[in-house]
């Protein structure tokens, strides 16, 4: 190392520049040895833990805000330059360097989260093994977090302040302290021990240090390098002076200096091979995906820092292997790592065999699960295309279909590969094309999309390659004049035209174009949709929108006279005027164009029945007929006069057709479909009210009613039609101007047309049954009772609800035309027949899905009942893959209208495949069968449709039991008396729905299940009666509330009287209505049993005293009789309980009340306040454990005999009567009874 004195100032580099006071003293002081500071210079520690501590912040010393602080502490408030603190340790380490390197390495030891600390005995007499197996003991293992993996501003501020620590540490310290052989040791000692410790606080915050150390470092040996190369250039230099010019002291001085920076290099690469081999070889495969983003993130700087050494096969390795992660963060880390090195063209070279070797996994990536990582590896690849050897086409065209992806951030990369690979490349015989025209540049490039895009077989997605090239193709895709000249120029000689598939594909592109042009947002399922644009982004667009106008109000005219007859043509032709800026029309003097423009769209819905290219037509007068422009009139008339001829000539030819005896011909018929499918095509836009086309259609459409000739595309546009005439007579009534009498037929017509849609319903076309069931869904939608909502009570008249003819008539449509199998695949033709029925059975399946959705939205809107859903919600599971969606949908929907009734619903479907079960079956079937396990699969699924709040779906819930349990008791048993009910086995099914009860709630469904049970049905154990017995232990499960009395549950199984409440759930409201059928003959009927619900169950409270000081004595005897009266039933409870349903606790329950009686009762005698009390009979502590060693609730062993149980009731009574009369006698004692 070279000594301030010798450097001469014509040597200062980079490096040196930056000396510092604290750096550059002798070279006793490199050494650390103690008493070489300055005088009254304290430590670091000294400083933090002294009374009179003064923090500095940014140079300034401050006296109250950084006052006993660990390093640690600082570095986290992150208050302090971390520069002057870096100074503060620097010179406490010169002063005492033991006490200053026990301060940093307890910085670390706190960094990793762990609370305990090394002290000074520790680090003198401990080796670092030693040290991190103690601070492991001491570790918060309770915790998971720490600093690095906590969340939060405050921690994220902290990971950058240590990584900025770290590097101005070894920044200051590169001159003189990280060559004393102390320092760096200790701390690349300790940071390799915690690095492979099994604590992963320890091991990633060791990892973060080291590899940021190992970064600095890096810097460290590239200005060594860099100040080494110089030094050696001004020694040749020197040295090739003449002998008379050459200074031998320099030459000197200059050898030194090289030999003591060839030493500091070689002692910096020592540090980073300890660090790399102890540290980086062991953590890049570590199992916490955080510390391998940390390796390779480091070693792809190191890499592009100091190039010279790290960039090589030796290190790009450990990259290329990691690329193979499982998680996405480290593959993601790796892509950006190597980006930084292809930027450089003079790296390239170097990354040969790397890219040879791992092209392959790159290319793979491109469809990473992880939509981040593919964009990196597309990017990655964009960076290879430089070279372009390495590259095959297969690798390309891999990437090339990506343009069409789902995902914007990967088809843009995509696309901005796709531009460079063919776009990009220019000769020098391109310099002097001309800029627009047949023969420009672009126009090549142009072609070449249009091949792209034929080539890709993806015609329908012109917009997504579009919008994949528009960030870096805009320019190209704006050149419409280009576009343009392509499709009307003539060819030059020798020049080759375009063909009718890539002019077909090239409107499509232009359209695209255009429309991203004035929309400014992506293309429907690419991106968030529409966004607030910029003033900037608003201006381009009017610019845009201006230009377009002025180009397409002279060319498209053209161009529908050129392709008129091509339908795909003429109809993406005709949207380009909806983009229009129709003002420019005018103010471009441009009326001209527009007759041109409204004469060539006649035409071509002249020759035209096509109804995409009519609609077009149809929304191309829509968007040119805008009263706000002066161009209105002109429109108007043409638009006018062509209905005018449609319209007349319409009715003309229905006059013919319906003519009696004679029939249509096929000539007829054709003149009638296509003048009706233009009519419909602008009647869906284009208010036709006037011309009263509503007799016409309904004589059409009645007319194929009764005579069955009339053909089927005729009936479906009639009926499509009308649908718009009833719509637009719907709207001008809406508005409020229209009088009775219109109100009267609209209302009539409504009708009138809903019931000839419900006749066509049976028809013998396909098309006409579908198209008529869509129509009436619709119809029944829009004149619901909704139609009054937001203050249109006056149509209320208008408002049309089916009958329950017409919803079975819905239903069973939807049985015969939705609930159907696919066809199977007979065919045995080429791909391309295969294809082509493939592409059939998913229009037929799109078909079914639109006509199922029509009717389930009838019954989201309350338009239908909801229990016609029954029918819907029982083929959730059979027809999962092609309506689950739609089904899921409407029960959530009818869950959020009516929960109860959604229920009811629901338990109907299930009893419905029930019913279908056994007629399928018979009675004995076995509950193993297929059949029986997809309804309970089915119940399953209905459960957890009902989320995980119980209390928001706990009476819809209860709804169900209760319907479940009259259902399966309903039908008596076929077997006769003593037999299992018809229908038990649902109570299978309907236990599915047990978990989804709350506690008190399943008491409750308890009780009610016993009203309907008999006494020989309890002592049952036959497999039939296992779904009794399963479906009572899911109810029992959880449901032993401690707050409810033993024994007052089991008065509510009488049916002769009202039930008393045993639970303070309004569930229990619905045990008490009145059964509408027959049931099966319930249980004798129990003592009504005086008790009271209570929380606390420590306490003992009598109800039946009022014994405060102002209480008769006459009625405390009276309280004392009816006390001694309700334990009499008591007893005849328990004698009864002995020949009925006995519980699995029941037989405890004596010995519970008898010894909680005594205790009660002396506590009672011992500490009484007189305040009014209830009387509750304690739970038993270990009523559960018996329960567990008696899981049969009808064990013979719990069922007691008559005679015992009258012992015991006997001995209940007379134990707690001689209690009582202890205590009364004791009270009429301490107050006299006043007899008078």
């Amino acid at each position: 190392m070279i000594a301030a004195k010798d450097i001469q100032t014509d040597f200062h580099q980079e490096g040196y520049s930056r000396l510092s006071d604290t750096d550059l003293e002798d070279l006793e002081g490199r050494n650390g040895k103690s008493g070489k500071g300055k005088k009254g210079k304290k430590t670091l520690g000294d400083k933090l833990k002294g009374s009179e501590v003064r923090g500095r912040v940014n140079g300034h010393h401050q006296e109250n805000n950084m006052e006993n602080l660990s390093l640690f502490e600082i570095v986290k408030l992150g208050k302090s330059a971390t520069q002057p603190v870096v100074d503060d340790w620097i010179e406490s380490y010169k002063t005492n360097r033991d006490s200053a390197l026990l301060e940093l390495i307890n910085f670390f030891i706190h960094c990793s989260g762990c609370k305990g600390a090394v002290s000074s005995e520790m680090f003198r007499h401990m080796q670092n093994s030693e040290i991190i197996r103690k601070m492991t003991e001491e570790f918060d293992e309770d915790s998971g977090d720490y600093p690095l993996a906590m969340a939060g501003p405050v921690w994220k501020k902290f990971k950058l302040s240590l990584c900025e620590f770290i590097a101005v540490l070894v920044r200051q310290c590169q001159y003189s302290i990280i060559y004393d052989e102390y320092m760096m040791d200790m701390v690349i000692s300790l940071l390799t021990g915690l690095s492979d410790s099994q604590v992963r606080a320890f091991r990633h915050t060791s990892t973060l240090a080291a590899m940021k150390l190992m970064t600095a470092l890096v810097n460290v040996a590239l200005n060594l390098s860099i100040n080494l190369d110089n030094t050696q250039r001004q020694y040749e230099t020197e040295r090739n002076k003449s002998i008379g010019k050459r200074a031998n002291e320099r030459l000197e001085l200059l050898l030194q200096k090289r030999k003591e920076l060839q030493e500091n290099q070689d002692e910096i690469e020592n540090m980073m091979n300890a660090i790399f081999k102890g540290v980086f070889i062991h953590r890049y495969r570590d199992v916490i995906a955080e510390i391998r983003v940390v390796c390779i993130e480091e070693i792809g700087m190191w890499m592009k820092m100091y190039s010279e050494a790290f960039l090589n096969d030796s290190y790009l390795k450990y990259v290329g292997w990691t690329m193979y992660d499982k998680q996405g963060e480290v593959r993601l880390k790796c892509l950006t790592a190597v980006q930084g090195l292809y930027y450089s063209r003079e790296l390239n070279a170097r990354l040969e065999l790397f890219t040879s070797r791992f092209k392959d996994r790159i290319v793979s990536m491109t469809l990473d699960k992880e939509y981040d990582v593919a964009v990196q590896a597309i990017k990655l690849l964009t960076l290879v295309l430089h070279n372009d050897e390495v590259l095959t086409a297969e690798d390309c065209e891999s990437v090339y279909h990506l343009v069409y992806s789902a995902h914007r951030p990967v088809a843009v990369a995509a696309g901005e590969f796709l531009y460079k690979k063919l776009f990009s490349h220019h000769g020098p015989e391109d310099e002097g094309r001309p800029r627009r025209g047949r023969h420009c540049l672009n126009a090549n490039l142009i072609r070449t999309t249009v091949l792209f895009f034929l080539e890709s077989e993806l015609h329908e997605h012109g917009a997504y390659l579009v919008d994949s090239l528009w960030d870096c193709a805009s320019e190209l895709l704006k050149d419409w004049e280009s576009m343009i000249s392509l499709l009307l120029d003539e060819p030059y000689p020798g020049e080759e035209a375009l063909t009718d598939a890539q002019e077909a594909a090239l409107i499509e592109i232009m359209l695209c174009a255009v429309r991203q042009t004035c929309e400014c947002h992506p293309p429907i399922g690419r991106g968030p949709g529409k966004r607030v644009l910029t003033a900037k982004e608003k201006k381009t667009q009017l610019d845009d929108r201006t230009k377009i106008t002025e180009i397409f109000a002279v060319a498209l005219p053209l161009l529908l006279a050129k392709y008129s007859v091509d339908p795909d043509k003429v109809t993406n032709l005709l949207q380009f005027p909806q983009y229009f800026d129709l003002e420019i029309y005018t103010t471009g003097r441009l009326e001209k164009h527009l007759d041109a423009l409204l004469r060539q769209v006649r035409d071509v819905v002249e020759k035209h029945t096509d109804t995409d290219v009519l609609e077009a037509c149809s929304m191309t007068f829509h968007a040119l007929c805008n009263e706000e422009f002066t161009i209105y009139n002109r429109v108007d008339i043409v638009r006018s006069q062509m209905i005018d001829e449609q319209i007349d000539k319409f009715h003309r030819l229905l006059e013919d057709v319906l003519q009696e005896g004679e029939e249509p011909d096929e000539d007829d018929a054709y003149q009638v479909l296509s003048t009706l499918k233009r009519i419909t095509a602008f009647h869906n836009a284009h208010d036709l009210t006037k011309w009263d086309l509503f007799t016409s259609n309904y004589k059409l459409l009645n007319s194929g009613l009764q005579n069955g000739d009339m053909s089927e595309q005729i009936v479906a546009h009639a009926l499509q039609c009308t649908h718009y005439v009833i719509l637009w007579h719907l709207a001008r009534v809406s508005e409020g101007s229209a009088s009775k009498d219109d109100m009267v037929l609209l209302r009539r017509q409504v009708r009138a047309f809903c019931m000839m849609c419900q006749r066509y319903l049976n028809s013998i076309s396909t098309v006409v049954k579908e198209q008529a069931f869509t129509i009436l869904c619709d119809a029944l939608l829009i004149f619901s009772y909704q139609i009054v909502a937001s203050g249109r009570e006056a149509l209320e008249p208008l408002v049309f609800s089916p009958d329950a003819s017409l919803q079975s008539e819905l239903l069973n449509f939807i049985h015969d035309h939705v609930f159907v199998d696919q066809d199977e695949d007979s065919s045995t033709g080429g791909s391309e027949e295969h294809y082509y029925d493939e592409a059939g059975k998913i229009e037929a399946l799109h078909r079914r899905r639109n006509l199922l959705a029509a009717f389930c939205k009838l019954i989201i809107y309350n338009v239908v009942e909801m229990k016609t859903g029954a029918d819907i919600f029982k083929q959730y599971m059979r027809y999962y893959n092609d309506y689950g969606d739609i089904i899921k949908e409407t029960m959530s929907k009818a869950r959020q209208i009516d929960q109860i009734q959604c229920a009811k619903t629901l338990i109907l479907s299930l009893q419905q495949l029930f019913n279908e079960m056994l007629n399928d079956l018979g009675c004995n079937f076995d509950r193993s069968a297929s059949a029986f396990f997809g309804i309970k699969e089915l119940a399953r699924r209905f459960s957890l449709t009902f989320g995980l709040d119980q209390i928001k779906t706990r009476e819809a819930i209860a709804m169900l039991h209760k319907d479940g349990i009259e259902f399966a008791f309903k039908e008596p048993s076929p077997q006769g008396e003593g037999g299992p009910p018809l229908n038990l086995a649902f109570l299978d099914i309907l236990s599915e729905f047990s978990s989804k009860l709350l506690r008190q709630d399943k008491k409750t469904v308890h009780l009610y299940l016993e009203r309907f049970m008999t006494f020989q049905m309890a002592l049952q154990r036959d497999d039939c009666w296992l779904p009794l017995i399963s479906y009572r232990n899911s109810l029992q499960t959880g449901a032993d509330d401690d707050t409810l009395s033993v024994i007052s549950g089991m008065s509510s199984r009488s049916s002769a009287r009202k039930e008393s409440s045993c639970s303070s759930s309004d569930v229990s409201m619905w045990v008490n209505c009145e059964q509408s059928g027959p049931h099966t003959p319930v249980m004798m009927s129990s003592p009504h049993i005086v008790s009271t619900v209570l929380r606390d169950a420590k306490k003992l409270h009598l109800n039946i005293f009022d014994c405060g000081h102002q209480a008769s004595k006459s009625h405390m005897v009276v309280c004392i009789l009816a006390l001694i009266l309700n334990f009499l039933n008591i007893c005849l409870f328990a004698s009864r309980r002995g020949s009925g349903l006995m519980e699995d606790d029941e037989e405890p329950i004596v010995e519970d009340v008898m010894m909680s009686s005594e205790e009660r009762l002396d506590d009672l005698n011992e500490g009484m306040d007189f305040d009014t009390m209830d009387i509750d009979l304690p739970p038993s502590k270990n009523r559960k454990e018996r329960s567990e060693l008696k899981p049969d609730y009808f064990d013979p062993a719990s069922i007691m005999d008559d005679s015992v149980s009258l012992l015991s009731s006997a001995c209940l009574f007379i134990h707690l009567l001689i209690h009582f009369i202890i205590y009364s006698l004791d009270v009429l004692v301490r107050n006299p009874l006043d007899l008078h």
